[in-house]
C-alpha cells in the first residue's frame, strides 16, 4: 500500500486537474448566460503530479542509439537523455504556472465547448485588438513573450500608437480549453469560434495573426472575413499553388519556369513531404493510437522535439549548452503544459479532423501582412504571396528565426506587427 500510495495521490491530482479545465467544472455558473465571458483561475498543479512526472522520466525505458551519426533516424539519444536529465532533476514548472497565474486568464462558451483564453487590454484606449493563435505541438506558452511587447510598447522601443489588445486562445483540445468530445471542431470551426469570441469581447474592428495551425486558421478567418476582422499577419503563408503542391508531395522534379526563390521554396516543401512530417500523416490518420505520449513524457517530449528539422536542431543545440532563441525552459514549459493537461492525443485529433491542404492557397480576400522567417518549413516568395492574397499589404524577410517565430523571436515578430498593422489603424 505505501507503494501505490503516491501513485493513487497523483492520479487524483491529475483527475483534479483535468476537472479545473473540463465543462464540468463549471456547473456552478450553468444559470448564468452561457455566453458570459467568465474568469479562468490557471489550477495549481498538485506536487504529486509533479513528484509522478519526475518518477516516470526516472523510469524510461531507453532505447540503444541510433545506428547512424545525424539525426535522419530521428530524435537523437543523447538529446533525450540530456533533455530527461534536466527535466526529471531540475525543471521548475512552478516558474511557468506563477507566469500563466499572473496574466489575466478567461473562459467562454462557444458551441458547447470551453475556450480558455488570455486576455490583456493595453492601457492605450485606441490599442488595435489581435486574436493570436498558437500551433502543434504549441500551446499559449509560445505567446507569452510578446504580450507586454504588444500591450505596453513604450516600455518595449515602440510607440505610444502601436499598441494593441491581446487576446490569445488555447485552440480547442489544447491546454485548459475543453476537449471535444464530438466530430466537427477543424481549422473552420475554430476560426468562426474566433470571431465569436471576439465579437463577444465587444470588439467591432481587430485583427488576427498565427504561425502553424494557427496560420490555418488565421487564413480560414480571412476566407470568412466577417466585416470586423480588419486584416490577418501570418508567418506561415498558405500561399504553395496547388500544381506545386502537387508536384512536391509526389516527390517530382521541381516544375519548369519557377524563379530562384520559387525553386528554394519548392525543396523546402518538397523535404518537408519526403522527410518532416511523418506525425502529421500519423494524426491525421490513427491519432487515437497513440497512447504512448500520452503515458510516457519522454515519449511525448520526443514526439513533439522531432517537428520540423530546423527547429529540432536549434532544440538539440539548446541540450547541448548552447544559447539560441529557446532555453531549455522554454522547451519543457510547452512540453510540460500538454502533460499536466493530459491533452497529447486532444491536441493530435485537429490533424484527423482537418481537410484542408496545410500550404496551399485559401483564398483569402481581406488585407494579409507576411513576414518570412529563413527557417520557416519553407521561405515564401513575394511572387507566390501576391498570387495567394491579393490585398497583400506587407511582405518582409527577417534574418533569422524559424518555425515558433513568437516563441524563439519575439522582438522580431512583435516589429512586424507593428509595422504590419500600421495602415490598418
Amino acid at each position: 500500500m505505501k507503494k501505490t500510495l503516491p501513485i493513487i495521490i497523483a492520479v487524483l491530482g491529475f483527475a483534479l486537474l483535468s476537472l479545473a479545465q473540463s465543462p464540468s467544472s463549471t456547473a456552478a455558473t450553468a444559470a448564468q448566460d452561457s455566453t458570459a465571458i467568465r474568469p479562468f483561475t490557471v489550477p495549481i498543479v498538485p506536487q504529486a503530479a509533479l513528484d509522478d512526472l519526475r518518477r516516470r522520466i526516472a523510469a524510461t525505458r531507453w532505447p540503444e542509439k541510433e545506428t547512424v551519426a545525424d539525426d535522419s533516424q530521428g530524435v537523437q539519444l543523447a538529446t533525450m537523455k540530456a533533455l530527461a536529465a534536466y527535466w526529471g532533476k531540475t525543471y521548475d514548472w512552478r516558474k511557468c504556472e506563477a507566469k500563466l497565474k499572473a496574466l489575466p486568464n478567461f473562459i467562454t462558451t462557444i458551441d458547447g465547448l470551453d475556450i480558455h483564453f488570455i486576455h490583456v487590454r493595453s492601457k492605450n484606449p485606441n490599442a488595435l485588438p489581435v486574436i493570436i493563435t498558437h500551433g502543434w505541438p504549441g500551446s499559449i506558452v509560445e505567446q507569452l513573450k510578446i504580450i507586454d511587447p504588444l500591450t505596453n510598447p513604450t516600455a518595449h522601443g515602440g510607440k505610444a500608437e502601436d499598441a494593441f489588445d491581446v487576446v490569445i486562445p488555447s485552440i480547442p483540445g489544447y491546454g485548459f480549453s475543453g476537449k471535444p468530445t464530438t466530430t466537427g471542431w477543424d481549422p473552420q470551426h475554430i476560426a468562426r469560434a474566433w470571431i465569436v469570441l471576439m465579437k463577444r469581447l465587444g470588439y467591432t474592428k481587430f485583427v488576427a495573426q498565427g504561425g502553424d495551425w494557427g496560420a490555418v486558421i488565421t487564413d480560414q478567418m480571412g476566407v470568412q472575413a466577417p466585416p470586423e476582422l480588419i486584416g490577418i499577419h501570418t508567418n506561415m503563408p498558405g500561399v504553395i499553388p496547388v500544381d506545386v503542391d502537387k508536384a512536391a508531395q509526389s516527390g517530382a522534379p521541381a516544375p519548369l519556369g519557377l524563379s530562384a526563390d520559387e525553386k528554394l521554396a519548392y525543396e523546402r516543401l518538397q523535404f518537408v513531404y519526403q522527410k518532416g512530417i511523418a506525425y502529421g500523416y500519423q494524426m491525421g490518420l490513427r491519432p487515437q493510437t497513440l497512447y504512448g505520449i500520452a503515458d510516457s513524457p519522454v515519449g511525448l517530449a520526443a514526439y513533439f522535439l522531432d517537428h520540423d528539422a530546423r527547429s529540432y536542431e536549434m532544440i538539440a543545440r539548446v541540450f547541448d549548452g548552447k544559447t539560441e532563441g529557446l532555453t531549455r525552459d522554454d522547451v519543457l514549459d510547452n512540453i510540460t503544459i500538454t502533460w499536466l493537461t493530459n491533452t497529447a492525443l486532444s491536441g493530435a485529433r485537429l490533424y484527423w479532423e482537418n481537410k484542408l491542404a496545410f500550404f496551399s492557397v485559401k483564398g483569402v480576400s481581406i488585407p494579409v501582412a507576411v513576414s518570412v522567417f529563413p527557417d520557416e518549413l519553407y521561405p515564401t516568395p513575394r511572387s507566390w504571396a501576391e498570387r495567394a492574397y491579393p490585398k497583400l499589404i506587407y511582405y518582409n524577410k527577417l534574418p533569422k528565426g524559424g518555425h515558433f517565430a513568437a516563441w524563439e523571436q519575439p522582438e522580431l515578430l512583435v516589429g512586424e506587427l507593428r509595422a504590419a498593422f500600421k495602415t490598418l489603424r
